[in-house]
């Protein structure tokens, strides 16, 4: 049977999202979407197709080798689909250096690459290479493909990406490199399609969600973001600090003797929403709460959002769109409302009707900022990179094999 199907990994810290995708020339259409939870005990994987949902617990323990809970979950899709029509499988590798700026083919010498830079991303990019050495062993018949977070904002300028700390150490890679790049680079391709009279011109998009950023496109193109050389840089999340004074940290280690251990732990879960409030990480529960702590929480969080856009905007030296996605941004009309508020000094004024409905365009006619609600989809990203390289190489095989050089 042909091999008309692929697959995409998305791995977070605690998740892993999971696609099933129908290839096509030129892209991707999904045919099902799925999670492993490693948070649960035992381990779950739920998988949606279409309407039907079906949830399972998983008999494999997570471990440094991923291969038990891959073959597990391969095993699971197998009741429902043609698992040996998998051509290709893609990843999304959350840092890419600046040895990454487009999407790479899996073999040794990438994957080897791809795991010197860990020390850049130790929470991330460790979770994304035992998926992909576990499915080396397993289905060793299937090309891999990576696609990058940071390769999105290699389009920023040398000004954007620098600190000023010694030059020697930004030659050794301290420097800023954006993250959340698959979500942005879907927001630019859905503005084209669905809003073009501002695609090309100077829009803000802010990723809403556990993790939390904001990018400023032109012409398309990243031209600043608010996460820098790491992802806790930038706007307040759920759990992590956004930017913070690095004098705190000086702070922290030699007044506090706090572990440098200690000090991650803090900045990466216990920061953000859920340390402002002390109530939740999760901003639905600081909406519905009256106490004055979730206020405060969400008062820090939507102030941090509008400065930053303003921020960008100088960046872009000027703005003509903000677009709101991600889980917060897609379906918390309170906190768009609250970020728009903050925004009035550049002439953003929201439909109140419009933003309740989390409708696509949310501006009211005076504003003179147009505003997005644009869902985002970075699975679809990483399965339409991955596509056009395998296609690609199946067309050069194709023009040799025809005589042609």
């Amino acid at each position: 049977m042909t091999a008309d199907l692929m697959m995409t990994f998305n791995a977070g810290s605690s998740t892993v999202k999971v696609g099933l995708f129908e290839m096509e020339t030129g892209g991707a259409t999904r045919v099902a979407r799925g999670v492993i939870d490693f948070r649960a005990k035992p381990l779950s994987f739920r998988v949606t197709e279409g309407p039907v949902t079906f949830a399972v617990d998983l008999e494999a323990e997570a471990a440094d080798d991923l291969t038990e809970v891959l073959a597990e979950t391969l095993g699971w899709l197998t009741h429902h689909f043609d698992m040996d029509r998998i051509a290709v499988i893609g990843h999304r590798i959350v840092h890419g250096g600046d040895i990454f700026d487009a999407p790479v083919v899996l073999d040794d010498r990438t994957i080897q690459a791809i795991d010197d830079l860990t020390p850049l991303a130790p929470l991330h990019q460790p979770q994304s290479l035992r998926l992909i050495r576990a499915i080396r062993k397993l289905r060793p018949d299937i090309e891999q493909v990576a696609s990058f977070d940071t390769a999105f904002h290699r389009t920023n300028a040398p000004v954007v990406r620098r600190f000023a700390i010694p030059r020697a150490l930004h030659d050794e890679g301290i420097k800023r490199y954006g993250f959340h790049g698959l979500s942005y680079k879907f927001i630019a391709g859905e503005l084209k399609r669905c809003a073009p009279e501002v695609a090309s011109r100077k829009v803000i998009a802010a990723h809403l969600g556990s993790g939390a950023s904001l990018c400023g496109f032109d012409e398309g193109a990243s031209r600043d973001v608010s996460m820098s050389f790491s992802t806790l840089d930038g706007i307040p999340m759920a759990t992590r600090c956004g930017a913070l004074d690095p004098g705190v940290m000086l702070h922290l280690l030699g007044q506090k003797h706090l572990s440098p251990a200690e000090i991650e732990d803090m900045l990466y879960h216990r920061s953000g929403l859920l340390g402002v409030s002390g109530i939740s990480a999760d901003s639905r529960d600081l909406i519905a709460s009256d106490r004055p702590e979730a206020k405060e929480a969400l008062d820090l969080f939507t102030f941090r959002i509008a400065g930053e856009i303003g921020r960008i905007a100088m960046s872009l030296g000027g703005l003509d769109a903000i677009v709101f996605t991600a889980g917060i941004g897609e379906h918390q009309p309170e906190i768009r409302s609250a970020v728009c508020a903050r925004l009035g000094w550049l002439g953003a004024v929201l439909d109140p009707a419009a933003n309740e409905a989390n409708v696509l365009r949310i501006a009211d006619t005076s504003s003179r900022i147009q505003i997005f609600v644009i869902p985002t989809d970075e699975e679809q990203v990483i399965a339409d990179e991955a596509v056009a390289i395998i296609q690609t190489q199946r067309q050069t095989i194709a023009e040799k094999s025809n005589g042609r050089p």
